[in-house]
């Protein structure tokens, strides 16, 4: 098992305390909005251009924030248990294949973070196992998430599309956003995500199975497989896209001018593959 080295915990620390410190300041912000307004004032700066100014100060240090957050969610190391506790619950998984499990986690926790802390559903039994484990060791997972989301993700079990609409949405969320963070197109996807691959890559026992699109399915076979183009709503019956839904992905915002690996467009593949 890969150990955090003392250059990346140095880095995770700094991360932690620069987030806190714009916590601090966005707080301060408010009581600090007046006196701006009556130095601007003072200046002969108008009312309207104080206010935008204040509006403006706002919004550059929730950007700041979110960016630091995604960083850290990105590069914070996990605690070192947690890939032993996978190996041994998974005996089949080296090393190796738990770093990747916990690689799942964490874009499960972007995927949560960039559709602006709405539901998220989990699709992996096994990165449902991890994170688990995580939350069993409260005070860690509280600080991390904390420092990650400025709040407490609770857990909510592994699951697939079905009929409640709000389980779905959040499916779909989690979907949209792990396609947008590997430059996937979440319609017409080429390949999967790294987090709805996991199960059937290391054969997970009453793990959930995945495959791109619907037309890769025997549908004769009945092998229990789900397919990604079912999020869009396509995949002809299951989880069709729910009203209201922006381009039927849960309501996640596919205009997001969003940072992350887009891709540039939905038209592209991502990661070299070759199409559909």
């Amino acid at each position: 098992m890969r150990l955090p080295t003392a250059g990346s915990l140095a880095a995770s620390l700094s991360l932690a305390r620069r987030i806190g410190w714009l916590a601090w300041l966005r707080w301060l912000a408010f009581p600090g909005l007046p006196l701006l307004a009556y130095v601007l004032q003072v200046r002969g700066v108008g009312l309207l251009a104080t206010g935008l100014s204040g509006l403006l100060l706002l919004v550059a240090l929730n950007a700041w924030t979110q960016s630091l957050r995604r960083q850290f969610i990105r590069e914070a190391p996990l605690p070192r248990y947690l890939g032993a506790k996978l190996c041994a619950q998974y005996p089949q998984l080296s090393p190796r294949d738990a770093e990747l499990v916990l690689r799942g986690l964490r874009q499960f926790f972007l995927a949560y973070s960039r559709s602006k802390q709405r539901f998220v559903g989990m699709p992996s039994q096994v990165v449902d196992a991890a994170w688990h484990e995580f939350i069993l060791h409260t005070r860690g997972y509280a600080a991390w998430c904390d420092t990650a989301f400025g709040r407490l993700l609770h857990h909510t079990p592994a699951e697939v599309l079905g009929r409640d609409p709000k389980r779905n949405d959040g499916l779909r969320r989690t979907w949209y956003w792990c396609c947008k963070e590997e430059g996937i197109n979440p319609r017409v996807p080429c390949r999967l995500p790294l987090l709805f691959a996991l199960d059937t890559k290391f054969a997970i026992a009453g793990g959930y199975r995945y495959v791109p699109d619907c037309r890769d399915i025997d549908r004769q076979s009945a092998d229990g497989s789900y397919c990604g183009t079912s999020f869009g709503g396509d995949g002809g019956g299951v989880g069709g896209g729910a009203p209201g839904d922006a381009d039927g992905f849960g309501g996640s915002d596919a205009s997001s001018g969003d940072g992350g690996s887009d891709g540039g467009s939905d038209g592209g593949c991502g990661g070299g593959c070759g199409g559909d």
